[in-house]
């Protein structure tokens, strides 16, 4: 038997979803997800979530992007928008136009766009003193 403080620790099972577009999956439409999505087959059209969408080597996608998170290892053609972070990895390719507070990209990755990190002014510079 559990103690109350041990079953409070578990995670359950159902407490994030996670979807799975397999490798032999096509799809075109309009997917809107909360949760992880983990894309290595090819989607045509547009792809929201407000978790992480990770995206396979063996994936392609053409279209528009939302999620709060992406990693991309895969290809992707379109306008992307990410509410905290995307994330390109070595082999992946993005062609499009991107809007992400935060990007990294590793080396040997492409991309190729615009890219709004939604600075609208320089950040204040603190003040000099000149010493008398």
């Amino acid at each position: 038997m559990w103690t109350l403080k041990e079953r409070n620790n578990q995670v359950e099972p159902d407490s994030e979803n996670f979807t799975l577009f397999a490798k032999d999956v096509e799809f075109k439409g309009v997917v809107n997800f909360d949760g992880t999505v983990r894309v290595d087959g090819r989607v045509e059209g547009e792809i929201h979530t407000t978790g992480t969408l990770i995206v396979g080597e063996t994936a392609v996608i053409r279209g528009i992007v939302s999620a709060a998170v992406l990693m991309n290892s895969g290809k992707i053609n379109g306008t992307i928008t990410a509410a905290e972070k995307i994330s390109i990895f070595k082999p992946g390719v993005l062609v499009g136009d991107i809007r992400t507070p935060l990007i990294a990209i590793e080396e040997g990755s492409h991309f190729h766009g615009m890219c709004d990190m939604g600075l609208q002014q320089w950040p204040d510079e603190p003040a000099i003193m000149i010493a008398s």
